[in-house]
């Protein structure tokens, strides 16, 4: 992937999972970004502060006051200069049924899941922006600036996959949701160049994929970011999986 070069990359839950593992094939690029940000909800811990030497900010996608800090610490740091990509990977999960559903975990799982990647997004937009017009690449790419939230095939209303042994609607719903709002933000940002997309990383051996996936973070991260390479205006707004494949809203 050498033609894949990119200046500043911001990672929301890299602290483990498909997050900590996008940190380290950004590291591993040829031309690795100069800037990459990690960040996790609590410092103490977490597994990022090991994976990269840039800043590892801590930053809780359902406070306001933490996603502006982190914000501010990021312009300080790149010091002029936009960011160019921003991974809303972020996420929780709840075990639910329709039955044991409730108001308390609907309004957790989508307040971290929907509404903070919305907030992070519109706390950096000035940064992505900066970016944008700071490039002298035509059309819209994840090298100029671009924003990527990270959802699952099981938001997907057409397919809803493995409903008998995963049902879980409070997940279902909140990333149905980000798949919403991931459409929005390309209509509303494409004019300022900006790329959006949702991305469907696959059934991965994480605390949530558990161990019974058959993908590794290793696996899927590097496929990952081999896809995030190609991304054009032709995948703004889309449902893009980790194989490339456009997945049916």
């Amino acid at each position: 992937m050498t033609e894949f070069t990119v200046g500043s990359v911001l990672v929301t839950g890299s602290n483990r999972g498909i997050g900590l593992g996008l940190v380290k094939r950004f590291l591993e690029l040829p031309n690795p970004p100069e800037w990459i940000f990690a960040t996790t909800r609590e410092l103490a811990g977490s597994q990022s502060k090991d994976a990269s030497e840039s800043p590892v900010l801590s930053v809780d996608v359902t406070d306001p006051n933490s996603i502006k800090a982190a914000a501010q610490r990021v312009e300080q740091h790149v010091q002029g200069h936009g960011l160019n990509l921003l991974i809303n990977n972020a996420g929780i999960a709840r075990v639910t049924t329709m039955e044991n559903e409730n108001a308390d975990t609907m309004g957790i799982v989508y307040l971290t899941n929907t509404v903070g990647p919305l907030l992070v997004s519109q706390e950096f937009l000035p940064l992505l922006k900066k970016a944008a017009q700071q490039s002298t690449q035509t059309g819209l790419s994840c090298s100029k600036a671009a924003i990527l939230n990270m959802s699952s095939i099981a938001a997907s209303i057409e397919v809803v996959p493995v409903w008998e042994f995963w049902k879980m609607p409070s997940y279902r719903c909140s990333k149905a949701a980000l798949n919403m709002v991931t459409k929005c933000q390309s209509l509303e940002y494409k004019n300022c160049g900006i790329l959006c997309t949702s991305i469907h990383p696959g059934w991965v051996k994480t605390r949530l994929g558990t161990e019974k996936a058959p993908q590794t973070v290793e696996e899927t991260t590097q496929a990952i970011l081999k896809m995030l390479s190609t991304l054009s205006e032709k995948e703004n707004g889309s449902f893009v999986g980790w194989d490339r494949q456009i997945y049916p809203w």
